[in-house]
């Protein structure tokens, strides 16, 4: 007991001081304490040592009440509020890194099993890393709600990976029919423990909060917490996911906050017992001799979940400035990968040097999230500037198209008949996943059993393989034809069809509204396709299959762009003329303030210009911070996401105005662009400090 009670207190005394010299050092606490266990760790042979199991030991109890209070964060209905931004950008992002994960994988060497640990790895970034990342910065801006609400996705597909990765790992290897059977047990004891403890946790949680006293309250969750954690290890399940289970059922009372706020000093001592755990384990040798491999991970990690996460997140609605900025916020890994990694090392799934590997890779990405959060805005303001002038217009044109959709509601019958698309999707992804695996788990078997009939071994084997491509072709060719059909469907409620006699205006923008759906939801079935295909297919086949496609979907919607241009330009003439008419009328928003800068909202272009955003007219006084500087220097779109469509002046009209082009008293600006977009711009050019900080943190 007393050599216990020394380990425990060296380690918790060399992880504060490390702490505070980190933190003093303006880097996450937890690099610290990773350095501590490297420190404590056998593997530099310092003077000074500690247990190494003693600290594992304990260290499960950290990863119990992590877990726990992630779980704490995730209520049904806030998953229901960031469902489309979150789900599909996580499922974007994760399905591209643990695809690009299992590639890298396989190109140095690794075996199908351990290259899938390592995409498993890459897909999760670090929900802890980020929180202190932004708390430290102070950063309150409105991409934060974007980096969050993929985090909690985030984390929803850690616990299926770590599901899976726990039946791979076990020793059924990839046998889809062993997969299927433990992902049917979890279903069950799933809906089993998530019925009953939905039942009577929440209102018992709820009668302890309020009668009782915050140590009860404690004592009360603590207890609730292991016992569902050792009920899963029990089922056979990890106790991260039992834990887990817990937090959801907990928030469900309601009484989450008042959890978190007790039980956040002990989850912060065990959780910082965890990373000095995985510390221990980090051997500096293995790491070097492994250098190429944890270079070439870092720089997947930066690149690839900064543009998993952009692509992810503008595809679901959110502008360009607030994707990106959530995207390179999101550029590192952590627990989970740490969770992952032990848990292959510990099973035998993969080699041991696999976990100082991704340590290594969490520390490196740890040190560079400060710093990319802050040039993130400069990041995103040039890449705005540098785009070519069809996807400016179309990024400010989508965002709000995304936003009518989200709000727009339909007939019933429309929804059936989704419904129904949706679940001929449904179909024919799982057709198209049976058929691959199958093919990569039987087919030699088959083409053996065929040969005496076709005489030869490799005639068989080249037969299966032509019918197994030619069903896969099919099926991929009526999974596309599905996501047109629900592109369509979704297009004709934001830009709905013209009847009757003229010619129908708003074909462009639905087209072009098509397009960029069919690639949204083209990446969102793919990339997770191309997770769960890999392991049964040749070296990187289903990722080029991916890419050719994805490529000619990109190829049409840039012609669409085109084409839609000319509508946009055709559109802002007429836009000009409206501002023309209004200043030689004198209108104004409000006749009682004369000197106000908001004219009244050009309702005829929303009726005249199908699929057209919100329009709002801003005109400028003398005085303004605007006059007399350029659009470029603005830089309203990459500050605001919206765009100046026109310009009415004196004497002169710009439609579509180069980024140049100087303002001067008394220019009529049209702003197009999501209410929110619209509004912040607004804000910016009447000099609101409030807005202006609010939207540029």
């Amino acid at each position: 007991m007393t050599h216990a009670l020394a380990d425990l207190g060296i380690i918790l005394a060399v992880a504060g001081l490390a702490s505070v010299v980190l933190q003093r050092l303006r880097q996450p606490a937890v690099l610290g304490y990773l350095l501590a266990g490297l420190l404590l760790g056998p593997h530099l042979l310092t003077q000074i040592t500690v247990d190494v199991e003693l600290t594992h030991s304990l260290s499960e109890l950290g990863v119990i009440l992590l877990m726990f209070s992630i779980g704490l964060e995730f209520r049904l209905r806030k998953l229901l509020q960031v469902g489309l931004s979150g789900g599909l950008t996580a499922l974007i992002e994760v399905g591209l890194m643990v695809s690009l994960g299992f590639l890298v994988g396989q190109a140095f060497g690794f075996t199908p099993v351990e290259a899938l640990f390592i995409g498993g790895c890459l897909g999760i970034s670090s929900t802890m890393l980020v929180a202190r990342a932004f708390a430290e910065q102070r950063v309150d801006a409105p991409f934060v709600g974007v980096t969050y609400a993929t985090l909690i996705f985030e984390d929803i597909l850690a616990i299926v990976l770590l599901v899976v990765l726990t039946a791979v790992a076990s020793g059924e290897g990839l046998n889809p029919r062993e997969l299927g059977v433990t992902l049917g047990r979890l279903f069950g004891f799933l809906s089993l423990l998530l019925a009953g403890g939905l039942l009577f946790v929440p209102r018992f949680v709820r009668w302890v909060a309020a009668h009782f006293s915050a140590e009860t309250l404690l004592v009360v969750s603590v207890a609730l917490c292991f016992v569902l954690a050792s009920m899963a290890e029990t089922a056979g399940y990890s106790v991260a996911l039992g834990s887990f289970l817990a937090g959801i059922l907990i928030a469900e009372s309601g009484a989450s906050h008042a959890v978190d706020a007790v039980i956040a000093p002990l989850r912060d001592i065990f959780a910082a017992i965890f990373f000095i755990s995985v510390g221990t384990l980090l051997d500096p040798t293995e790491v070097l001799d492994h250098w190429p491999l944890v270079l070439v991970l870092t720089a997947l990690v930066l690149v690839g979940k900064t543009f998993g996460v952009t692509i992810g997140a503008f595809l679901a609605g959110n502008g360009l400035k607030r994707s990106l900025r959530a995207g390179m916020s999101l550029a590192q890994i952590g627990e989970f990968a740490f969770i992952i990694a032990g848990l292959g090392a510990s099973t035998g799934a993969s080699r041991g040097f696999l976990l100082p590997v991704v340590v290594a890779v969490s520390c490196l990405t740890a040190l560079t999230t400060p710093a990319m959060i802050r040039v993130s805005e400069r990041v995103a303001a040039d890449i705005d500037h540098r785009l070519p002038r069809p996807l400016q217009t179309a990024t400010s044109f989508y965002e709000a198209w995304i936003e009518t959709l989200s709000a727009r509601k339909v007939a019933p019958s429309q929804q059936r008949r989704l419904r129904g698309r949706l679940r001929l999707l449904a179909v024919d992804v799982a057709l198209l996943v049976a058929v691959v695996v199958g093919h990569g788990l039987f087919g030699a078997e088959l083409a053996r059993a065929l040969s005496p009939g076709v005489g030869a071994a490799e005639t068989a084997r080249w037969g299966v393989f032509a019918v197994v491509a030619l069903l896969a072709l099919f099926l991929v060719v009526a999974i596309l034809r599905q996501a047109h059909h629900i592109g369509e469907d979704l297009a004709a409620r934001v830009v709905p069809k013209r009847t009757g006699d003229g010619a129908d205006l708003s074909r462009a923008p639905r087209r072009a509204l098509l397009r960029l759906l069919e690639v949204a939801i083209g990446l969102g079935l793919g990339l997770p396709l191309v997770a769960v295909l890999s392991p049964f297919l040749p070296f990187s086949s289903a990722a080029i299959a991916l890419a050719l496609v994805v490529a000619a979907l990109c190829v049409a919607a840039w012609r669409t762009l085109g084409n839609f241009q000319g509508h946009v330009r055709a559109g802002t003439e007429l836009v000009v003329e409206l501002l023309a008419r209004q200043g030689e009328a004198g209108v104004s928003a409000d006749a009682a303030d004369p000197g106000a800068s908001a004219l009244r909202p050009l309702e005829q272009v929303r009726e005249l210009l199908p699929g057209f955003p919100d329009m709002e007219a801003v005109e400028l006084h003398a005085g303004d911070p605007a006059i007399g500087e350029s659009l470029a220097s603005l830089n309203l779109r990459a500050l605001t996401g919206a765009t100046v469509m026109a310009i009415a002046r004196e004497g002169a009209g710009l439609v579509l105005p180069s980024a140049g082009e100087v303002l001067h008293v008394g220019d009529r600006l049209a702003l197009g662009g999501s209410a929110g977009a619209i509004a912040a711009a607004r804000a910016l050019l009447r000099d609101d400090d409030a807005a202006r900080g609010g939207e540029s943190s």
